[in-house]
């Protein structure tokens, strides 16, 4: 048995996905690594199978049509065999020891009567130009070397939310509710950490810097001018997380999961409402508004508690004012946080 499925989605990835493969080629026969070719016009395809002939018994060339990230990932949950499933994206990369450690302690793991659902590392921002990078850690929010529930967590701050690139997912439990990404949409990592949580029951925390996250290329979607030139496709991700958090608020099992929901939700929808605002255009300005509104009507609770926290009051808030003090903690995120 395959203890972990790693799904690479590629498009046009020639140029850096070889890193992205060579380091998880160490996992060995306990991996399965799933390159996803989605429709690429370069060579990526023709990589992903030289990939596959040198290592048959660990590599899996994918070849679709262009789907999108979301397609990319959903497609490689369908060919997973591996008892855990990762999505590494072709131009990010793991670091070796902290690689071992996750796999030696999902080999233990896949051994527990109580299946795990999720475990959850660190990530490293590793941003071109930047001399420090930003790592991303639980201390003091997730108990540590042991199994743990919801009721065991405690507060996450602002720069602390649970991403893609932090989480390995059971397989099964994504595959237990009908878990599918929207095709051709950007930003859909998002709900890909979200949408699970409520199924997930049993977790840990491993404390290593597993997963490196490269950002700052130009053409990169999480660009702040590239993520404004497609913000209809994160007003769409975010409208999608308020379905998902209406679907579940009168059914949480845990007061702290709602309590971390609802924080990632309000953390998506600043995002989106200060994207908006940098636009500066009436019609951005009637997107805000007419996003905040769908928030209202389809989950009020969400609604009623983002807007008696600051950040909602000054999103929601017309007043050029608010709006410049806004702009202001955005800068300072993202010195901080390292994000764009």
């Amino acid at each position: 048995m395959k203890i972990l499925s790693i799904a690479v989605p590629s498009y046009n990835s020639q140029d850096y996905m070889r890193n992205c493969i060579e380091s998880l080629l160490p996992g060995g026969e306990d991996v399965e690594i799933l390159i996803v070719d989605d429709g690429s016009r370069d060579d990526t395809g023709a990589i992903a199978d030289e990939y596959q002939a040198r290592y048959p018994d660990i590599v899996r060339a994918i070849h679709q049509e262009n789907g999108g990230h979301g397609e990319a990932v959903n497609t490689g949950l369908s060919h997973a065999r591996g008892y855990f499933y990762k999505v590494v994206d072709s131009d990010d990369w793991v670091a070796p020891d902290a690689y071992q450690r996750i796999l030696a302690f999902l080999r233990e793991a896949v051994k527990e009567e109580e299946p795990l659902d999720l475990l959850i590392s660190n990530y490293v921002y590793e941003k071109v130009g930047a001399n420090h990078k930003k790592v991303i850690h639980y201390h003091g929010i997730l108990p540590e070397e042991t199994y743990f529930t919801w009721k065991d967590t405690g507060h996450f701050g602002p720069s602390q939310n649970i991403l893609m690139h932090s989480v390995i997912y059971r397989t099964d439990l994504l595959k237990s509710f009908g878990f599918k990404l929207p095709a051709h949409t950007f930003y859909v990592d998002n709900l890909f950490v979200f949408w699970p949580l409520p199924y997930v029951k049993k977790m840990y925390y491993l404390d290593v810097d597993f997963y490196r996250y490269y950002i700052g290329r130009e053409d990169q979607s999480v660009n702040e001018t590239v993520m404004i030139s497609r913000i209809d496709q994160q007003i769409r991700v975010n409208k999608l997380m308020t379905d998902i958090y209406a679907d579940h608020e009168k059914k949480f099992r845990s007061k702290k999961l709602r309590r971390y929901m609802l924080h990632y939700l309000q953390t998506i929808t600043m995002v989106t409402s200060v994207l908006l605002i940098k636009d500066g255009n009436p019609e951005a300005s009637e997107k805000k508004n007419e996003l905040w509104a769908y928030i209202r009507d389809h989950a009020p609770s969400a609604y009623k508690a983002m807007k008696r926290t600051p950040l909602g009051k000054l999103s929601d808030s017309r007043s050029w004012l608010f709006h410049k003090i806004t702009m202001g903690g955005y800068w300072i995120a993202q010195k901080w946080i390292g994000f764009n």
